[in-house]
């Protein structure tokens, strides 16, 4: 396994962690990372990489090259030989399977237009440059890896199934693992017991309407459209907590902007954010690129009627006006604010969507994923044993027409 890092407080690596967690027990996992997490020491071999004290980006481009150089060094002095390489996301070039998360190639076209320099402050200009570069080097970690057919890779959504396609003509099978819940955590009898616990550690007034929205890179989250929207329904008592552990500078000057001080609140993460559930009416997520989206997924086995994107995978186990709401157009304001009104306004069919989300969560299971992964790196092993098996026996028959002569 080679990930930078793994944990449990950030969507995709989470997901690798219950994959690996809920794997087969016939699997030796090793794991090449800098930082390990919320994963059970038992179950793995952890080879630790330093990590490079200094910007993000320098960081991760120590990262490609000190990953590949463990692994040799591994390979030729331990004798150990891996029979599978498995990388969450392109962060490696020799990974046998892939799980694509992001497609950055797109998500960089969606951003464009905040990437502009002559739209950004001076003392903005050195944070823009490093995401400038950094999305410059994985469009091309992504273009180097995932169009190598010799990789297999494996995604979250039938969505991100058509972006690979698109972006890298990618039209061979790739496996979807709609992502797996944790239902002894989120379900409806918890949050029912720690609402009002909940709403008053919070300080949330009970006439009070709350949305919230968890997740890390807020622009892409769709915070700007969320902020939008609640500016016009100013009129309402609707308070939205976003959840959150990165920089909020930025996204606290847009508030400020928007004179909505008063109504939305940053929360740090906890790793109960079952109790933030608890707390709210309602999740939003009008993210601009997600390749599934855990918070939503949970949010509705806990029973909260949910807003996601089109443009976000979760959507895929959503029917529309049934057990959630789906954005069209992440971008749309106006309509996003309509929605909010309805779940605000219609309590029993928020109520009606609140069942319903809950019947639907609890068909996706952690288990599930580990016997669907393990099934996908049983037959990628069998295959690669095959070749190897056919190479062996090409260079013998080549060996002993050499020795005839």
């Amino acid at each position: 396994m080679v990930s930078p890092f793994l944990d449990k407080k950030h969507g995709s690596e989470r997901i690798i962690v219950e994959w690996l967690s809920h794997l087969s027990d016939e699997f030796e996992i090793h794991v090449y990372s800098q930082q390990v997490e919320d994963f059970d020491r038992t179950k793995f071999t952890w080879h630790r990489i330093p990590k490079l004290p200094g910007p993000h980006l320098l960081n991760f481009l120590w990262w490609v090259a000190a990953n590949r150089l463990w692994r040799d060094w591994d390979q030729r002095f331990r004798r150990l030989r891996h029979n599978l390489v498995f990388s969450s996301g392109a962060n490696c070039l020799d990974a046998d399977v892939i799980c694509v998360h992001i497609i950055f190639a797109k998500y960089v076209r969606q951003v464009r237009s905040e990437m502009n320099f002559a739209r950004n402050l001076t003392w903005e200009w050195p944070r823009l440059l490093h995401r400038k570069l950094y999305y410059r080097i994985s469009v091309f970690m992504e273009d180097r890896a995932y169009k190598n057919r010799a990789t297999a890779l494996v995604v979250n959504s039938r969505k991100t199934v058509g972006e690979l396609k698109q972006f890298f003509g990618r039209a061979d099978h790739i496996p979807v693992l709609h992502v797996g819940l944790d239902h002894d955590v989120f379900n409806t009898a918890t949050r029912a017991k720690l609402r009002e616990p909940a709403r008053s550690a919070l300080a949330i007034p009970q006439n009070q309407f709350v949305l919230i929205l968890v997740g890390n890179d807020w622009r892409n989250k769709g915070v700007p459209v969320l902020l939008n929207a609640l500016a016009g329904l100013r009129d309402r008592p609707i308070r939205l907590l976003i959840v959150t552990g990165e920089d909020l500078s930025a996204c606290r000057r847009l508030v400020t902007k928007k004179a909505l001080d008063d109504r939305v609140f940053f929360l740090p993460p906890r790793k109960d954010i079952e109790f933030y559930y608890a707390a709210a009416d309602a999740y939003v997520g009008p993210s601009l690129q997600d390749s599934y989206g855990i918070p939503p997924a949970e949010a509705m086995a806990c029973g909260l009627p949910v807003i996601v994107s089109s443009a976000a995978g979760v959507s895929e186990i959503v029917t529309n006006g049934v057990d959630g709401m789906i954005l069209d157009d992440p971008k749309d304001a106006t309509k996003l604010a309509t929605m909010i009104q309805r779940l605000y306004e219609a309590q029993e069919f928020r109520d009606r969507l609140g069942v319903k989300a809950a019947e639907t969560a609890r068909q996706y299971t952690w288990e599930r994923n580990g016997r669907d992964l393990s099934a996908i790196f049983e037959e990628i092993v069998r295959r690669k044993a095959q070749a190897d098996m056919q190479t062996l026996t090409q260079e013998s028959v080549e060996s002993k027409l050499r020795k005839g002569r």
